[in-house]
């Protein structure tokens, strides 16, 4: 659905800076009650260095999409590619920040960071030099030596983050990575995030229920419609950077971009009003 109301970004020549591509993608699940269709017929395009969101109603396959860019799960029609190459297994250009705490709880927070690392068979005496700089860049110098259950809920965040960002992957995918946190410890890890997108210039994929969060962090916001999904709606952001979290919903044009894209997703949807 085009936005007559929105100003679109020129990318330069659309292939080149193309990070992610899905084309005619349909994804079909089967259940003891039979074949539920997720996607039909969906189209994408994820640009190099763009942070963009991923709105819509619970259960319109905003998940799938990640798993997908992910190489976790196939599509049943159509084609999903990265860097121009079809994904067929695991995606190792990618990055997986999802809701669900994953940290180990037997390995300090050196250690649970250091894991990609050490699968990638890199030297310990590096994995610990770029362990310290991480968590020094996420905000956890001096807690190397925790264990998860000593943390803090933020602070176990700030840890995965830093174990999805130790491989340097291009692509980072964050799957309503704020969600169960209190509203002040959000805006405190939404300003981490941005901070070190803006400093690495990785391509975000952020998938969200909150509108506002949405609008605060992203270059462009995409509306998905109730399954079957198609994106019902692809605004680009017109807020400047840098921005500061804070004050983002402050900005002119943040009250307009809020109401297209509320409008836009159906009222049985979960998103929030601000």
């Amino acid at each position: 659905m085009e936005n007559p109301g929105s100003t679109r970004r020129d990318f330069g020549p659309a292939r080149a800076a193309l990070d992610i591509e899905f084309r005619k993608v349909g994804k079909v699940f089967a259940s003891r009650k039979g074949q539920f269709e997720v996607l039909r017929d969906f189209d994408l395009e994820v640009r190099k260095g763009e942070f963009l969101a991923i709105v819509g109603p619970s259960g319109s396959g905003k998940s799938t999409v990640l798993n997908l860019m992910a190489g976790l799960d196939t599509p049943t029609s159509g084609t999903v590619a990265c860097h121009g190459h079809p994904i067929t297994g695991v995606n190792s250009e990618i990055g997986y920040l999802t809701q669900h705490d994953s940290l180990m709880p037997w390995l300090t927070v050196e250690d649970n960071v250091a894991v990609p690392l050490e699968i990638r068979g890199i030297p310990k005496a590096e994995r610990r030099e770029r362990v310290r700089r991480m968590l020094a860049d996420v905000g956890l110098g001096g807690f190397e030596h925790h264990h998860p259950n000593q943390l803090s809920g933020g602070m176990r965040k700030r840890a995965m983050l830093a174990r999805t960002l130790i491989y340097d992957p291009p692509t980072l995918l964050m799957d309503e990575p704020f969600g169960p946190l209190d509203a002040q410890l959000k805006v405190v890890l939404q300003a981490d995030l941005m901070r070190l997108w803006n400093a690495t210039g990785k391509t975000v994929v952020f998938v969200t229920h909150d509108i506002v969060e949405a609008i605060t962090l992203a270059d462009r916001v995409i509306v998905l419609s109730h399954r079957p999904s198609r994106i019902k709606l692809d605004e680009a952001i017109a807020i400047g950077r840098p921005r500061e979290v804070h004050e983002a919903r402050f900005a002119p044009g943040f009250e307009d971009h809020y109401r297209r894209l509320w409008s836009a997703i159906e009222i049985g949807g979960a998103e929030k009003t601000p």
